[in-house]
């Protein structure tokens, strides 16, 4: 039994057998005092996040940009924003990790670039520039208006007129940030070489950014317009189009064959019948992000205040999809989090009391899916999400698109805040909180976003030392994955389905099995004890026990006796 599960073990590549961790390095460490986070910030800060069993450290965006999107805006990919730091700080940060046997990964953006990078500004100059088409750029229809009545991700047009070019830009988000022509190659070359530039700085992955918006369909067609806005979705008019799969191919050729590196996609839209053809033998990523399980909460709507009320069965049946789509061919990348998401806690356990119990129990079912566990920056805290009372105080600019929709929708100010309290990115992009001290231990100086009003309880250095914590249950489960290889390498079977209360499902190799239950309500539970009949208990949430009985919130794991 011991050698099919080291066999398939050894089968795995490094990234698979390990646990990624995001930093939002605006909001991780400030060491130079200027309110925002820094490279420096994430050095000073590798021996914690080897603590948590971490191998490899996805940043987002610290490239030279504007900042209007945090990053996600990028001025130059071969240059680092000086807000961070500079390229002997990166240097320093790929080597002291490599010390520590963690890699860094990086986030390429890949769909559009900031309207103050050097190719848009030569692209808007003329018609016939030598970069003229490195960009989607289209006429005035007779009227003078758009190319067409796409509505943008974070609201309005999808198109902006350019004064000096004399024609409309398209861009996927918001109007600075211009979307790339994919269809251009001397363009795609470029990017690849972009790519190369970080591998052969020694990162050793890549998470890709929007990239089921990179190919654009051949005719750009109204869509059925909102009664609201007269606008169409640009993601239900360009979202994976035909034809993606051959130019991200180009990529994998170009960029990531022959290297030990991981592509990452981020890939809204991709339902889990289709992850055959992108991951695993055929595909072009080695894990790509999807988001059937993270919409559940939000109805699967797109504007924020349409959330619509959800049962545990969806999400498990999100999860289980993705796992079995996966179980053979490609791998999953588990995620309950990301510097786009609301916090988990928030998200999916809102009405509970005891969010450290429901912390925890979420922790246990993120490391023990069949996957590698992505835990984003305060997670292992157990953050909430925050609620300021008045929109000015937040800085996502998708917040305050979706609060004007929300108003022009109808709704009262008071609804489109909570839409906003519920669903704002900036839930998750509050300063990181090392202690109890001024700003949280973050920075000297006044924080870009407000530190969550909970960090006196709620960090590092509180969190360390109770062992009761959030904290010390994370590090608890990274040991367990090491110590039972059956929770990397095992196979998923759903268990239970049909519970509303229970998320159940096991891992199994031969006569090898683990059995994980996980209780989503704040009240006891029982289930069949058979389940778990000559079994015995890895861990609880609860310190113990009892076969056949969950307590409020408690997560259990149990392993076949050898």
């Amino acid at each position: 039994m011991q050698d099919d599960l080291q066999e398939r073990l050894d089968s795995l590549k490094w990234w698979q057998k390990t646990i990624v961790y995001e930093v939002y390095p605006k909001s991780f460490l400030d060491t130079a005092g200027n309110g925002t986070g820094t490279i420096a910030g994430i050095v000073q800060k590798l021996d914690y996040l080897a603590s948590l069993g971490v191998g490899a450290i996805w940043i987002t965006p610290i490239y030279r940009s504007p900042m209007k999107d945090n990053g996600y805006d990028v001025a130059d990919y071969y240059a680092l924003d000086p807000s961070f730091g500079t390229m002997d700080d990166m240097d320093e940060l790929i080597a002291e990790a490599k010390k520590r046997n963690i890699r860094i990964v990086m986030d390429l953006v890949m769909n559009h670039t900031s309207d103050e990078n050097a190719w848009f500004v030569e692209s808007s100059s003329s018609k016939d520039n030598p970069k003229s088409d490195w960009y989607i750029w289209r006429d005035a229809k007779d009227d003078g208006s758009a190319p067409n009545n796409w509505r943008g991700i974070f609201g309005g047009p999808a198109w902006t007129w350019d004064e000096t070019r004399q024609q409309y830009y398209l861009h996927t988000f918001a109007d600075f940030q211009p979307d790339l022509n994919w269809e251009c190659a001397e363009m795609r070359q470029e990017l690849y070489r972009m790519a190369r530039f970080w591998l052969d700085k020694g990162v050793g992955g890549f998470r890709i950014d929007a990239v089921t918006y990179i190919k654009k369909p051949e005719v750009f067609c109204d869509g059925t317009p909102d009664p609201m806005d007269g606008l169409f979705p640009i993601h239900d008019a360009t979202a994976n189009t035909e034809g993606i799969l051959d130019l991200l191919q180009e990529f994998k050729a170009e960029v990531m064959d022959g290297t030990d590196a991981f592509a990452v996609a981020e890939a809204n839209g991709v339902v889990p019948e289709e992850l055959v053809n992108w991951v695993g033998n055929h595909g072009v990523f080695d894990m790509l992000f999807e988001f059937g399980h993270i919409l559940v909460p939000q109805g699967g709507n797109e504007n924020w205040y349409e959330s619509d009320d959800w049962k545990l069965t969806q999400l498990k049946a999100a999860l289980s999809a993705s796992q079995r789509a996966t179980r053979t061919n490609g791998w999953y990348p588990i995620y309950f989090e990301n510097h786009d998401q609301a916090r988990s806690v928030s998200m999916f356990l809102p009405d509970v009391s005891n969010k450290i119990a429901g912390a925890k129990m979420l922790a246990t079912v993120l490391m023990t899916l069949r996957g590698t566990p992505f835990v984003y920056q305060g997670q292992e805290l157990g953050y909430e999400n925050v609620a300021w009372p008045a929109i000015d105080m937040y800085n996502d600019v998708s917040s305050h698109n979706q609060y004007k929709m929300a108003l022009q929708a109808g709704k009262t100010e008071e609804e489109a805040l909570a839409a906003v309290h519920a669903h704002s990115r900036d839930n998750a992009r509050t300063p990181m909180q090392w202690d109890a001290s001024e700003n949280a231990g973050f920075t000297s100086a006044t924080p870009w976003l407000p530190v969550h009003d909970d960090y006196a309880t709620c960090n590092v250095m509180v969190e360390h030392g109770d062992k009761g914590s959030v904290l010390w249950w994370y590090r608890t489960l990274a040991k367990l994955r090491i110590e039972l290889p059956i929770l990397v390498v095992g196979d998923y079977t759903e268990l239970m389905c049909e519970r509303e209360d229970l998320y159940a499902f096991s891992r199994g190799c031969g006569a090898a099995q683990a059995v994980v239950i996980a209780n989503f309500r704040e009240a006891e539970v029982s289930y069949e004890a058979q389940l778990v009949q000559d079994m015995d208990l890895a861990i609880s949430t609860h310190g113990d026990a009892t076969p056949g009985v969950l307590r409020p919130l408690e997560a259990v794991v149990y392993l076949s006796r050898e």
